[in-house]
């Protein structure tokens, strides 16, 4: 059906609802209170819905009013967005990108793709944001990111698996854990401190590379947490490219856990608006998607 109501007069409902009055939404938009009047009695008619009522000297939404402008924000949001997205394209490749991406992704990796795509866009910026789980998720829905490479999609979103990482559960080969000289338990585990890396999001709520117990340290960064398994103050599970060159040193030792040392965590490349990404993101994303194809 061929819509009657323009964008304008659905911002001027928005504008009363939001600046409290017909004389306070003229004055934002810049026009007579007569025009503004004007475009909610043609939305309400053309409608045949009553979006206001009269209350003392204040105009009241209806409940048919509030659905309304909760449908008519949705609406100029997206009319916004994709003005914006046309004016990307039409101008080429994007000036800057934003890409959250899990700590857990291999950093060799991302920073070859970062060089690669870097050749072909030289004038692109691209800003990283290092995340560590519900971090990479926030970066995406506060519009932060224009994509990530995260192990857990977040709600609303679709993401495509790339890569399949492998953890282990390491200490320094002389800790207390590698002279029990048998297979260990999670009883074992729970007498030592676990080496964490702080989530980035601002809810904290993961707990799937953390088991209970009594002594813990936190840290905000993977290198600072490898270095202090190496200086032998606790275990904790790694990515194994992460730490290989600590394992062929023997400065840290895979802890004995039965077959329970080895963690897999998937990796996902999420696009924040697949329809509105510029040809940098596609590019940048395209690129990621061929370094996880290689690894695995």
């Amino acid at each position: 059906m061929t819509p009657h109501i323009s964008l304008e007069q659905w911002r001027a409902l928005i504008a009363v609802v939001e600046a409290g009055g017909y004389a306070q939404a003229a004055e934002v938009l810049h026009k007579s209170q007569s025009a503004v009047t004007y475009a909610v009695q043609k939305i309400e008619s053309q409608l045949g819905v009553k979006a206001f009522e009269i209350q003392g000297r204040k105009a009241v939404l209806t409940p048919t009013g509030r659905m309304l402008h909760r449908r008519a924000v949705a609406l100029v949001a997206e009319a916004g967005d994709l003005e914006q997205a046309a004016r990307k394209l039409s101008a080429g490749w994007e000036a800057e990108i934003g890409l959250a991406v899990e700590i857990l992704f291999p950093p060799e990796v991302l920073v070859d793709c970062l060089a690669r795509f870097g050749a072909e866009a030289p004038r692109t910026r691209v800003e990283v944001i290092e995340s560590v789980m519900g971090g990479t998720g926030e970066a995406l829905l506060t519009g932060q990111a224009d994509l990530a490479v995260t192990p857990h999609v977040p709600p609303g979103f679709l993401g495509k698996p790339i890569l399949r990482m492998r953890l282990v559960a390491v200490a320094a080969a002389a800790h207390p854990l590698h002279q029990a000289g048998r297979v260990l338990g999670e009883k074992d585990l729970r007498a030592h401190r676990h080496l964490v890396v702080r989530e980035t999001g601002s809810s904290r709520t993961s707990r799937s590379l953390t088991i209970e117990v009594e002594q813990r340290w936190t840290f905000s960064s993977m290198a600072t947490s490898i270095a202090a398994a190496v200086a032998g103050h606790g275990f904790a599970w790694y990515p194994e490219a992460r730490i290989r060159r600590e394992l062929a040193e023997g400065r840290l030792k895979v802890l004995p856990l039965g077959g329970m040392e080895v963690r897999f965590a998937d990796m996902y490349l999420v696009l924040a608006d697949p329809d509105l990404c510029g040809p940098g993101v596609l590019r940048l994303a395209c690129m990621l998607e061929e370094a996880g194809a290689t690894i695995c």
